[in-house]
């Protein structure tokens, strides 16, 4: 049994020849629905790790992807018959997992699955990183920004604002990044 709950998002003129293989496959299929449904509604009710588009083209179903990609991130498989390289675009910004074009072999879909999901915690894990980067470069600001008023109040070296601003943040047991928005904050109440 492969451990993946499916929700399966299909056109009604779809046949119903896609959820038939996942459940044959071993896959859970949670939820079989039309695009019009309330996609959050779905995602909250059943808790799916991926979700696969069975439609003709995205274009109607952007504002879902880019919710599901802001509110609840999942690998998201499309199968679709628009090969418009706007619908492309789209679907890549909206980090898509895998994007088939006339392309559903159920033979397939196996691998298919491996991939996006493979594709998908890559991306995560590169999202990650770059928040933390981000994280680390704000911090430095603040940390730049506080040895700058230590500097300008207290005619203090660089090195002396830093060292302070790591002992004031060791002696209350919060990060220095903590303690240079304390000094930033008295400062500025200070003005």
């Amino acid at each position: 049994m492969n451990a993946l709950n499916i929700l399966l998002i299909e056109d009604e003129a779809t046949k119903p020849l896609l959820a038939k293989q996942l459940l044959s496959n071993g896959y859970a299929v949670v939820c079989a629905a039309t695009p019009e449904v309330d996609i959050y509604t779905l995602i909250t009710k059943h808790n799916p790790n991926l979700i696969i588009y069975q439609i003709d083209s995205p274009q109607k179903y952007l504002h879902q992807l880019h919710f599901i990609k802001q509110n609840h991130p999942l690998p998201i498989i499309i199968f679709a018959a628009d090969d418009s390289l706007d619908s492309i675009n789209q679907v890549i910004d909206a980090d898509v997992s895998a994007y088939l074009i006339n392309g559903l072999e159920i033979s397939r879909i196996d691998s298919i699955i491996k991939v996006a999901v493979a594709r998908f915690n890559r991306q995560q894990q590169l999202n990650n990183e770059l928040e933390k980067t981000k994280a680390r470069l704000e911090e430095r600001k603040l940390i730049d920004r506080a040895k700058g008023i230590l500097i300008k109040t207290r005619g203090f070296s660089e090195d002396d604002a830093y060292h302070t601003l790591r002992k004031l943040a060791m002696d209350r047991t919060i990060t220095i990044g903590e303690m240079a928005k304390n000094v930033i904050a008295m400062a500025e109440l200070l003005r």
